[in-house]
């Protein structure tokens, strides 16, 4: 199936009203180094306290109410203001009007609220090598979201394929999230993929976390995450990617 986007195009149900917050367990994602569990196989991913930190990116209207179903995936990172998510700059590059991420969304429910995007830090010109992006969330009720979920660290000059990555996103077709890990693998100089069945429109801008909790590739990059759903392409998170996180991080 040829894709020209891993961007959803696809309307699915609005979310729910607001729910409790779930409780969290002691369960976690799957182990992302070269530890138990086959490599390169997608399930739905299991709730838990680290999952919490991705989410779905969705329209909005002003006033913060849900317009349409999620389109991309992002995730939380850690930073001194404690409210930043990193996504695919084509995530938001172009999208007008007000965003929202669900943290840990699942069948319709924010288990950890509905976080208002706010100012997007972008690469100029960006293309397909610098395919990342951040964006800031606004508080709820005096909180940061970082405070709510816990943020994983951005880091970039990781060798590629040195350990096995999870990742972790939102299929435009399913209203729950998907995960699967295996080592990625030099594309080029500048790209990276990885080999992971079932990652179809919705799933860009999802983060690959390396067994340390380190964010090391953002869905991306290449054809925009790739042409098929089998195999998912990043950036290589390098030195601009560095500058691009610092800029985003000082606020």
């Amino acid at each position: 199936m040829k894709r020209t986007s891993r961007i959803s195009v696809t309307s699915r149900p609005a979310l729910l009203g607001a729910v409790v917050m779930l409780a969290l367990t002691s369960a976690s994602v799957a182990v992302a180094d070269d530890g138990p569990g086959p490599l390169g196989v997608t399930a739905v991913a299991g709730v838990s306290a680290h999952g919490a930190r991705v989410g779905a990116l969705f329209k909005a209207e002003p006033g913060g109410r849900l317009k349409g179903g999620h389109y991309c995936t992002a995730s939380v990172v850690h930073s001194a203001h404690r409210d930043l998510i990193v996504t695919a700059a084509h995530c938001l590059d172009g999208v007008r009007g007000e965003l929202a991420f669900v943290p840990g969304y699942r069948d319709g429910r924010a288990p950890y609220g509905v976080w208002r995007v706010g100012a997007r830090v972008l690469p100029e010109g960006w293309d397909e090598d610098s395919d990342v992006a951040f964006a800031h969330l606004g508080e709820r009720d005096g909180r940061r979201v970082e405070d709510v979920v816990g943020g994983n660290r951005f880091v970039t000059g990781a060798t590629t394929g040195a350990t096995a990555v999870t990742v972790t996103g939102y299929p435009d077709s399913r209203e729950v999230p998907i995960s699967c890990t295996n080592k990625p693998v030099a594309h080029s100089r500048t790209q990276q993929r990885i080999a992971c069945p079932d990652f179809t429109g919705g799933t860009s801008g999802s983060p690959w976390i390396n067994g340390d909790g380190q964010v090391v590739g953002v869905l991306g990059g290449h054809e925009r995450g790739g042409s098929t759903p089998d195999v998912s392409y990043s950036v290589v998170l390098g030195r601009g990617a560095a500058r691009l996180y610092a800029s985003a991080a000082a606020g």
